[in-house]
């Protein structure tokens, strides 16, 4: 097994990496024009209390990479920030614009939310030809998008979260399931899964409904899901939105006792919002039980950001489109696009988080790498991450990690 190193370590191998790589006189033309690149999440809407964590992942490998001093010839890398909203697909498109023509980034993390994500390649990405590596957009839908091969994400397809969840239900002997979902793409895409898998595996989903976003009131929605019945109801919708008030909604009435909760549910501002009636329900987010995981942890607490759902792939994102530029000495799309396959895939020397500077400096002399990252990245065709999953209970107010898939 290979050693782990201390967040001291890893701190002080960053800053001697800053000092001996100190750009040359040659070199300050290129740190005086500083390479951008835009982060499009939905820092308001129904998941904004999963953002700041996500961003700042990203940030991370910015800065990791800036303090290195190896990135194409010692140019510096600047992060721009912009709303998506997660949900309203004209402000995404609006932002993405913002970012490519007024800030004009060379490439973008994101977007966040399926829709937005898809309303943004459509509109902007697409036609402007700017790469952008999504850390959560997780619809089916995307898969088949036509992206000119400008689309990737690190999170896995929800066709593949709809398999796992359908394997857990049945493995703890649930066998009948109400169903809902947000009224959108992800939300759609998901429970089609869900639904279909399960039912596969002999199950049975009572009911399947969707509701919208930002209401006060779910009171109705929750008395048809109770009427159809149920051992547990899965609740396809977003942490800081409608899924939250049909969980309140159900505990308050008796409806529904216990939820499974699949990855737009699983944040920290639930269990505390939701109190004990939350104990006992469970669910899956992305994630890999990896030594880059590990890592990542350490520098991204020691940097006082708070892990949790989508910072793991939010890093990979930054940290992929970084080192794509350095193996293809541009920061041209066209060019860079041709490369995140081969770094994510290798073959070549494994990277993980806290290693960028070593990818750097392979790359920068020829070499090859393979980038496993914070994640375990592998990527599969057309672009998107394989599938691993971190297993979620809710125990003693608080979202637990038991395993991985």
């Amino acid at each position: 097994m290979k050693k782990i190193l201390t967040v001291a370590a890893l701190a002080a191998s960053l800053a001697f990496a800053a000092q001996a790589q100190t750009p040359a006189p040659a070199a300050a033309g290129a740190a005086a024009n500083p390479v951008r690149l835009g982060i499009l999440l939905g820092f308001t809407g129904p998941i904004e209390s999963l953002t700041p964590g996500m961003a700042a992942s990203a940030e991370l490998a910015i800065r990791e990479v800036n303090a290195s001093g190896l990135f194409l010839r010692g140019t510096r890398v600047e992060a721009v920030r912009a709303d998506s909203t997660c949900v309203d697909a004209a402000a995404a498109s609006a932002a993405a614009q913002r970012l490519i023509t007024a800030e004009r980034v060379s490439a973008i993390v994101g977007a966040d939310c399926s829709g937005a994500t898809t309303a943004v390649l459509q509109n902007v990405a697409v036609p402007r030809g700017v790469l952008m590596v999504s850390p959560s957009s997780t619809s089916p839908a995307l898969t088949g998008v036509r992206d000119n091969d400008l689309f990737f994400r690190t999170a896995p397809s929800d066709a593949r979260q709809g398999e796992l969840i359908a394997e857990l239900l049945r493995e703890r002997g649930i066998s009948r399931a109400a169903l809902t979902f947000t009224n959108n793409d992800y939300g759609r895409g998901l429970s089609s899964h869900i639904r279909s898998n399960f039912e596969r595996l002999g199950g049975r989903i009572t009911i399947a409904a969707a509701h919208e976003d930002g209401k006060g009131d779910y009171t109705a929605e929750v008395a048809a899901l109770a009427a159809a019945g149920g051992e547990i109801l899965i609740v396809a919708g977003y942490v800081d939105q409608g899924g939250r008030g049909i969980i309140r909604s159900a505990l308050d009435s008796g409806a529904f006792t216990r939820f499974f909760l699949p990855d737009g549910m699983i944040g920290d501002s639930l269990a505390p919002a939701i109190g004990a009636g939350l104990n006992g329900s469970f669910g899956t987010k992305p994630g890999a039980d990896s030594p880059g995981g590990t890592r990542f942890e350490q520098l991204a607490r020691a940097a006082n950001i708070r892990v949790g759902p989508y910072t793991y792939e939010s890093y990979d994102a930054a940290a992929l489109i970084l080192l794509a530029m350095q193996a293809a000495n541009s920061t041209d799309s066209a060019r860079v696009k041709e490369q995140i396959m081969a770094i994510a895939n290798g073959p070549g020397e494994t990277i993980n988080a806290g290693d960028l500077a070593r990818g750097l400096r392979i790359l920068a002399a020829g070499g090859r790498i393979n980038y496993e990252g914070a994640s375990a990245v592998r990527l599969v065709a057309p672009g998107e991450a394989a599938g691993a999953f971190r297993l979620i209970e809710v125990r003693n107010g608080r979202m637990e990690t038991t395993g991985f898939r």
